[in-house]
């Protein structure tokens, strides 16, 4: 097996040419083996095998540096880097991450887990490397879904205006913008990057310039140049923001991804290479299903269906249900995703309401910006967004939407721990950053009923909702408890004395079991639902404070300008003497792992608080 030749960086050079196809197969066969167990990011992988092997041949690691857009599709590259024996705990805690991360490799470069990032970092580490003289070779590897977000057109822009060499390869997998209009286009680009090409042109232009009317005749060179260009070449949009363009070409043929990829090399300015890839190649259920194959479970490999069947609904199941049936009531709801219909459980009311739902791609700024537009006009827009992703719009949200008060609703999925994806996507500031602003208010659901309670209540209010909910099984306890929610109010679920377990959305299934493990004990144990993290019920509080010595506020957000921290601020301000214990997550990024495994690690799992309680009572 060709596969394990591979030990270290650069072995793939020890691999005879007419043998990478193999290769190739070798490391398919060995991701779909392994992400069958460990579950990942499968689709975007199968992809890109051959294109990150041609870069591979062409780059020296560490030296060089390669930057993954996202990051979802680097499985490949960590296994040429000779991390394939870490693949058995991929995802898992204390294993391999899903995504590049730079202390688990030199020869990752940049840390990413976000879209639309690749672009900006690369030209960072590309001026950096200018500055400081170096030579190494900077590539940036962008897919065609991250240039639907907006940072990537600003690093385009400014690119475009860089004088240094710097590589981005378009990883096209849908073929969104041209195809191959045949082999004109090939011609074009090994006579623009040849160096007899590059030198002549910068030749002529210096002498152009220093003679009559020599700059009219540059402007009209390329004047003309660009409408023969914008004939034959596809990628004259890059071409207009001053990169040099090239492709496309086909990303499964290695050998004709190294000649591109050594020609770019030779370009002293910004190059795209455009690349055309199948998302899911060599495995039929991933290239019919790419969608599903993208974020995959455990699953079966002969058939591609998960391994471990869902007998019961998660929380996004009980959102997308909810919402078709507010788009049945009510005509002015309007769905909104940012390139999340899938994930966000949308693609049901899209199928149902076509014309009130809208896909504005990895665009969580304009999604807030156009939310806000039509909420203005009377309609009630609900954007559904994960947690970690809805940050990037924190200025659109205090600017164009709460600061007109106007009645927008952010259906936040993900929030919270979200395990095996890490870092980069666990939920865990939403409450804080949400509820630090004025006119937004802020919800969480105990459960699969208060979630759909919740929602129609945020479509009736008039100002700015953000509801909160965590990735995984939608809770069913506590089914009894299901007090009509009034604004502000939280809500008493058991009513006795001295400890009161204060819990914030799914850390009330958590406050129940540390509720029985304390009632174990003889002690006289009270739970409430916050419902709201912003405002906070003060009334209730004041009822809290009086009746019990001991308050614990339980949420699954960092401690810092969370619930808890409200709690205490409300205590000094009404003299409140009460032992105040605030449980949620310390202040570190969280690294992946199982949701149960993280909680215990971070001391948030019913037995860490319960052991904290008691230590409190014995002191």
């Amino acid at each position: 097996m060709y596969l394990e030749r591979i030990e270290k960086p650069n072995d793939i050079r020890k691999i005879p040419k007419d043998k990478l196809d193999d290769l190739a197969r070798e490391i398919r066969e060995f991701l779909i083996q392994t992400i069958s167990v460990t579950g990942g990011h499968l689709g975007a992988n199968l992809g890109a095998v051959e294109l990150t092997m041609a870069l591979h041949l062409v780059l020296d690691f560490p030296e060089d540096k390669l930057i993954f857009d996202v990051g979802h599709q680097s499985y490949t590259h960590k296994i040429l880097t000779g991390r394939k024996d870490g693949f058995a705990t991929l995802r898992k805690f204390g294993g391999m991450s899903g995504f590049p991360k730079s202390k688990e490799s030199d020869c990752d470069s940049f840390n990413t887990g976000h879209s639309s990032t690749s672009i900006s970092a690369g030209l960072g580490l590309a001026m950096a490397r200018t500055i400081q003289g170096r030579k190494n070779t900077v590539v940036s590897v962008i897919g065609d879904g991250s240039l639907t977000g907006g940072m990537a057109y600003e690093a385009l822009n400014n690119a475009g205006k860089m004088n240094t060499p710097f590589i981005i390869v378009l990883n096209d997998n849908n073929m969104s913008i041209s195809e191959n209009v045949g082999g004109i286009s090939q011609y074009l680009n090994s006579i623009r990057t040849a160096e007899a090409y590059l030198d002549l042109k910068d030749e002529v232009k210096e002498r152009l310039k220093n003679v009559p009317r020599g700059k009219s005749l540059i402007h009209g060179i390329q004047r003309a140049k660009s409408s023969f260009k914008s004939f034959v070449i596809p990628g004259m949009f890059f071409e207009e923001m001053g990169l040099t363009y090239l492709g496309p070409v086909d990303g499964h043929d290695i050998p004709a991804m190294v000649r591109v990829f050594s020609e770019a090399k030779r370009c002293k300015t910004p190059v795209l290479v455009h690349v055309i890839t199948q998302k899911g190649k060599g495995y039929a259920p991933a290239e019919r299903h790419p969608a599903r194959f993208h974020g995959a479970e455990p699953f079966e490999i002969e058939t591609g269906l998960p391994a471990h069947k869902r007998t019961k609904p998660n929380y996004t199941d009980i959102f997308s249900t909810v919402m078709c049936k507010l788009g049945d009531r009510n005509p002015e709801v309007i769905a909104i995703t940012a390139a999340m219909p899938d994930g966000t459980g949308l693609k049901r009311f899209r199928n149902m309401y076509p014309d009130r739902f809208f896909d504005v791609g990895i665009a969580e700024q304009h999604a807030v910006t156009f939310a806000a537009g039509l909420a203005k006009e009377g309609l009630r827009p609900i954007f559904a967004v994960y947690s970690s992703f809805l940050q990037r719009a924190y200025d659109q949200i205090i600017h164009d939407v709460c600061l007109q008060n106007l009645p927008v609703v952010f259906a936040v999925d993900r929030a919270g721990l979200v395990g095996s994806d890490g870092e980069t996507h666990q939920g865990a500031f939403d409450l804080s950053f949400l509820s630090s602003i004025p006119n937004m208010t802020v919800m969480a659901p105990k459960n699969k009923w208060e979630l759909s309670d919740m929602l129609k209540f945020a479509v009736k209010h008039d100002g700015p909702v953000a509801i909160r909910y965590p990735r995984g099984l939608a809770y069913e306890g506590l089914s009894d408890f299901r007090t009509p929610i009034q604004y502000g109010q939280a809500e008493w679920i058991y009513r006795e004395s001295d400890i009161c377990l204060v819990a914030v959305g799914c850390m009330v299934a958590v406050a129940e079991e540390v509720r029985e493990k304390l009632i174990a004990k003889g002690l006289k144990v009270s739970l409430v639902n916050a419902r709201f993290v912003n405002p906070i019920d003060e009334e209730l509080l004041s009822e809290v404070f009086k009746f019990h010595k001991y308050v614990i506020t339980m949420e699954e957000n960092v401690l810092r300008g969370g619930f808890g921290e409200k709690v205490r601020d409300y205590a000094v301000s009404v003299d409140a003497d009460n032992e105040i214990l605030t449980v949620g997550i310390p202040d570190v990024f969280v690294e992946h792992g199982s949701v149960g495994e993280l909680r215990k690690e971070l001391g948030i799992d019913a037995e860490s608080v319960y052991l904290r309680i008691l230590d409190i009572l014995e002191e």
